[in-house]
């Protein structure tokens, strides 16, 4: 057991060993920018031990042999991970793997927060946006045909030369002996030509340039005075036939001057400018030939790669000088060009564009450079567009591409210029016509004011007899448009625009006369005045109508209270009768039979005799609440009708009080003396009738009201 575990701890620190001298290995081809020797190398590490340093220097592997969607996977990973502690350059980066692969909105994302340290960056970043969304809008500025001399490897920097085409390539298939360049692992790259008359025939027709400039460095980028006896090139640091290099052992690119003598090129120099420390490539001439403009990372760039300009004076030259800001940032520039009509053209991947490097132009004048503009479609695209160079009076040309579609990594394409680069904002319309509202026939002299946000006026017209106005405006903003006319109303409207370039939006309106209004109003107010006296009499005779169906339903009501009341009375008076033996029907009364009350002559006292009479009505009237009844007394015809009525009053109210004070309601009894009033047997003297008649007469009768 205890010898297992030496060698599981000796197998331990082997392994640990191992990946420690991986990891040295792969820094050190890294910093040597042998870079496809050390993407292995990290890939292993990654995935067995991953750290910042390690996934950082493979994302930059990938990103530098243009294999941007491997590059994409680790700077993705590589933000995750390592977000605060990261250079946010590789947001940058991260941003040209998104464009390769088409994700433009993610890519302008991370280009923002790449840019949002810095405001004034960050407003750049924008301005540049709406200027790039500007060239877009011009469309397809070129036709674009892949030559047919493009092989599976790299071709770029074709420039003319007499009837040929001179540009950089490496061979098609490496030969046993030959050396690989470590960046790529392809081999290196040599200047070769092909007759521009057969560029479309195949690849096999290119050869080498000229055999006495090749070494086994890279040879690229040739660059002929007018009468094809000069030549520039980019070549690796030589010297003496051997490779120069720097104290980091790398051989950075050199510009060359070579002359043609005798049909060969010679008197191959190094330029004085050239340096072990730092790059120098890319040459292009002035129209004249006075200046030579480069690219290079020397002291003094703004960024990675600038452009700079050197005054030839026969063959010796001035100081370089940096382009400036408006020309190079602090990123990438190079493959500069002049063209006949003195632009610059150049490839820029800190310029906004579609991809990675992109094509740029800026204008030439008296020693000045204008703001460096995007090319355009279809030449740039989202990879690598570069090596550009164009004939101003022809607009035919030539440049490099690593886009899809192509043969191989990069490949050469002819250009057909067929569009100027007129780069304008977005602009829409803003139309109409002003007319009357009543006649619809336009109107002149009406005033018509643009306004932005609803306060900054922008233009102010006058209609001619057409009505009609327009208004040239910059799209994704709001407007309000007035309308006025001496006389008339006033209107607006208020626009909120896109960002559809040329659109036309209509902001027609219609004005109203103010003499018609006041006409309009006049009649509308006859037209009120006759509404409102037929109104009013509908409302008269709606109300009487209502009053007289209220006043019916009342009557209708009544009646039918009535009916309903006598039927009511019917059936008690009915009931009652059947049920109690004193009460009788007398014609159309309802009376209480009971026996004689007598009184003491001239007097109204109850009688004792009476009160048992009494008792019996009060019985009645207790069972029965309801009932209401009228005690009329009457006396004979003898004596005086005053007198007699008198005394029946007495004993009607006697008669009443003797039974309130038994306890029936005061309410319930009415007490009325009729006197001789209503006599059962008429006498027509005193003496006419019997005692018995009279004593007929002389009575009290208790009659039933209410039931």
């Amino acid at each position: 057991m205890k010898k297992l575990l030496v060698i599981l701890f000796v197998f331990l620190i082997q392994f640990i060993n191992a990946q420690d001298q991986d990891v040295a290995r792969a820094k050190r081809f890294f910093d040597k920018t042998y870079y496809s020797e050390a993407i292995p190398l990290y890939e292993k590490i990654v995935s067995e031990k991953p750290s910042m340093e390690a996934i950082r220097n493979l994302a930059d592997s990938y990103y530098n042999t243009n294999d941007l969607k491997k590059a994409q996977q680790y700077y993705r990973l590589l933000i995750k991970s390592y977000d605060k502690d990261l250079d946010r350059n590789y947001y940058f980066k991260y941003a040209h793997t998104l464009k390769a692969t088409n994700s433009y909105e993610e890519a302008n994302e991370v280009l923002k927060q790449y840019y949002s340290k810095n405001s004034q960056d960050y407003l750049d970043l924008e301005n540049a946006t709406k200027e790039l969304e500007n060239v877009s809008a011009i469309g397809d500025r070129y036709i674009i045909k892949n030559l047919a001399i493009n092989t599976k490897n790299s071709e770029f920097g074709a420039v003319k030369y007499g009837d040929s085409l001179v540009f950089a390539a490496v061979k098609k298939k490496p030969g046993l002996f030959d050396k690989m360049y470590k960046w790529d692992n392809e081999t290196y790259l040599n200047l070769v030509s092909a007759s521009i008359k057969r560029i479309n025939a195949g690849d096999s027709i290119a050869y080498y340039f000229a055999k006495e400039l090749k070494t086994g460095m890279h040879e690229s980028n040739a660059v002929f005075t007018k009468d094809g006896k000069i030549m520039y090139f980019t070549r690796n640091n030589y010297k003496n036939g051997h490779r120069g290099k720097n104290k980091e052992k790398v051989s950075n690119l050199q510009i060359f001057r070579a002359e043609l003598v005798k049909g060969k090129w010679t008197n191959v120099v190094s330029l004085p400018f050239n340096s072990e420390d730092y790059s120098v490539e890319h040459p292009a001439l002035s129209p004249d030939e006075k200046t030579l403009y480069f690219a290079s990372d020397m002291p003094g760039t703004l960024g990675s790669f600038d452009i700079f300009s050197v005054e030839i004076y026969e063959k010796a030259y001035g100081n370089p000088q940096n382009l400036g800001a408006l020309i190079n940032t602090d990123k990438r520039e190079q493959f500069p060009f002049v063209s006949k009509d003195n632009k610059l053209y150049f490839s820029s991947d800190g310029h906004l564009g579609y991809g990675s490097l992109d094509v740029f132009v800026s204008e030439i004048k008296s020693g000045t450079y204008s703001k460096a503009s995007n090319v355009g479609l279809p030449l740039n695209s989202n990879l690598d567009d570069f090596s550009f160079n164009i004939d101003s009076d022809t607009k035919e040309g030539y440049f490099a591409s690593n886009r899809a579609g192509g043969k191989g990594s990069d490949d050469i394409y002819q250009l057909n210029e067929t569009k100027a680069l007129i780069i304008e904002d977005c602009k829409q319309l803003i139309t109409g016509i002003i007319t009357d509202i009543d006649t619809k026939l336009p109107l002149e002299n009406a005033v018509v004011i643009l306004r932005q946000e609803e306060s900054k006026e922008l233009r102010t017209v006058i209609t001619s007899a057409d009505g009609k106005f327009n208004f040239i405006v910059a799209c994704e903003l709001s407007y309000t448009v007035l309308a006025s006319k001496d006389n008339y109303t006033n209107d607006s409207r208020k626009l909120v625009l896109d960002k559809t370039r040329g659109k036309s939006n209509d902001a027609s309106m219609a004005l109203k006369s103010l003499e018609v209004i006041k006409q309009e109003e006049k009649e509308l107010e006859e037209q009120k005045k006759q509404r409102e006296a037929l109104e009013l009499v509908a409302l008269k005779a709606k109300e009487a109508k209502a009053k007289a169906t209220e006043i019916a339903q009342a009557e209708i009501r009544k009646k039918e209270k009535a009916e309903k009341a006598v039927a009511d009375q019917k059936e008690k008076v009915e009931k009652i009768i059947a049920q109690e033996k004193d009460v009788v029907k007398d014609k159309d009364r309802l009376i209480i039979k009971t026996d004689p009350i007598y009184f003491d002559y001239d007097l109204w006292y109850i009688r004792k005799d009476s009160k048992i009479i009494l008792n019996r009505v009060f019985e009645l009237m207790k069972k029965y609440p309801d009932m209401v009844v009228e005690i009329g007394s009457h006396t004979d015809s003898r004596g005086n009708d005053k007198y007699n009525a008198n005394l029946s009053e007495k004993r009607a109210q006697s008669t009443k009080d003797y039974l309130v004070d038994s306890g029936i309601d005061k309410k319930r009894i009415i007490a009325k003396g009729y006197g001789e009033s209503v006599p059962i047997i008429k006498c027509k003297t005193d003496d006419a009738c019997s005692e018995e008649q009279h004593e007929l007469n002389r009575r009290s009768e208790f009659v039933i009201k209410n039931l």
